[in-house]
């Protein structure tokens, strides 16, 4: 049947000579060329050469005139290939929509636009919300695909929606061990497997439940989150306790770590460098403030830096990359829109060589506790100007029998910015 189908469509007429893309990228559902518009039946059967992976060779196999390529893992190896062919007719296929956690991204950065025809399908998530009767627009869109299973740990708020593309088989079963080690195993988990295509299966469990198997590679989560009062969800405001954190003391305490995120001002997309980072805390509360932010973490010793990769795995699989000491380590690193010295800014060279690499109009936030640190302070403020402050912290604590006020360390503060 689907070999008619593109025999049935028209090849190219000739006629006027017009510019025209060289290359149709195509959505491809799991009904494969049954499921095909018109247009982009015409472009499959136009074409010389039709690139894919596996599962699309797959699905389009006998049914193209033209030469079928799988491309290699991971995509990028595949994009000098595709390049090499520009000015022939070539298809691309990609799964579904190619501009939903896809492969247009990649391909749109090397070919110009109007060398390139787009004829997307239906998102996995699309046809998702239409099987769930969920709105999109109330849902969290998550892929888990090549990432850590811990992007989800952000959305797991009460009574969110969330609908995860999987990695393969074994990420709905990690996703429900997931949930019920936070508290969170009363959530239902619907498992949509191969959607839109003739072996389309959905089956719904409880977290605490889980117990489906025979789970295709290729399939889709919905999770509707269910709390109770002794849930693990991660607050969304700045200032962490700093029991979210793995740590030995070394780290920035949540009231003046909220402080300093606030003093720090993080725009969507920016560049922190967290000198001294200690737990890292500093960076993470950076990254979890915007999806795109990203951040360098600084620290020296080995086994804080361990501890960092971890924060930065288990509070979101946030984008901070863990480097050595500094100033050395600021060598070749992309230049930071903002910089917090949280320790080190008393060693010869380290402040100058950071507000080398600050961006103009960059951010740079320091905070000290000794009184070694407060001079350097003082003397970088009648240079740079900026402002200061000093922040107070008093925690109640048992006193014998009683309790009273006892005060944490007065912390110091610089925020300046670069002209």
């Amino acid at each position: 049947m689907t070999q008619s189908l593109l025999e049935n469509v028209p090849k190219s007429s000739t006629g006027p000579e017009v510019p025209a893309p060289w290359l149709s990228l195509i959505g491809l559902g799991e009904d494969g060329p049954a499921g095909l518009s018109t247009e982009a039946r015409a472009a499959l059967a136009d074409a010389e050469i039709v690139f894919g992976g596996d599962r699309h060779v797959a699905l389009v196999q006998g049914t193209v005139p033209g030469e079928l390529r799988p491309w290699p893992q991971p995509f990028r190896n595949a994009l000098p290939q595709i390049l090499a062919e520009r000015g022939r007719k070539v298809c691309v296929l990609a799964t579904s929509d190619p501009f939903h956690y896809g492969i247009g991204n990649s391909l749109s950065r090397a070919i110009p636009a109007e060398e390139m025809r787009i004829i997307p399908q239906l998102s996995s998530f699309s046809m998702a919300c239409t099987r769930m009767r969920w709105p999109q627009e109330e849902c969290a869109l998550v892929s888990l695909h090549g990432r850590t299973l811990y992007r989800i740990v952000p959305h797991l708020q009460p009574g969110a929606r969330i609908l995860a593309l999987s990695w393969d088989e074994t990420t709905p079963r990690a996703v429900a061990e997931l949930l019920t080690a936070r508290g969170l195993g009363g959530s239902r988990i619907t498992v949509m497997e191969s959607l839109g295509g003739p072996q389309e299966r959905v089956r719904e469990v409880q977290a605490s439940a889980f117990a489906l198997d025979g789970t295709v590679p290729l399939n889709l989560i919905a999770v509707e989150v269910v709390a109770t009062r002794d849930s693990r969800i991660l607050p969304l405001t700045p200032g962490l306790d700093e029991e979210w954190f793995a740590h030995d003391g070394q780290i920035t305490k949540s009231e003046i770590r909220s402080v300093t995120i606030s003093a720090l001002a993080p725009r969507g997309g920016e560049l922190l460098w967290d000198v001294g980072a200690g737990s890292g805390s500093v960076a993470v509360e950076w990254c979890q403030r915007h999806m795109h932010n990203r951040a360098i973490a600084f620290e020296a010793k080995a086994d804080r830096a361990e501890r960092i990769a971890r924060n930065k795995l288990e509070l979101g699989g946030l984008n901070v990359t863990v480097v050595g000491a500094a100033p050395a380590g600021f060598v070749g690193r992309d230049a930071p829109d903002a910089v917090f010295i949280g320790g080190g800014l008393t060693e010869e060279g380290l402040f100058e060589a950071a507000w080398e690499a600050l961006k103009p109009g960059g951010r740079l936030v320091a905070n000290v506790v000794t009184i070694e640190g407060e001079a350097k302070l003082a003397e970088l403020y009648a240079v740079h100007g900026g402002s200061l402050r000093r922040i107070s912290i008093d925690r109640l604590a048992p006193v014998g029998g009683k309790h009273g006020w006892r005060p944490a360390m007065p912390v110091t503060q610089w925020r300046v910015e670069k002209p």
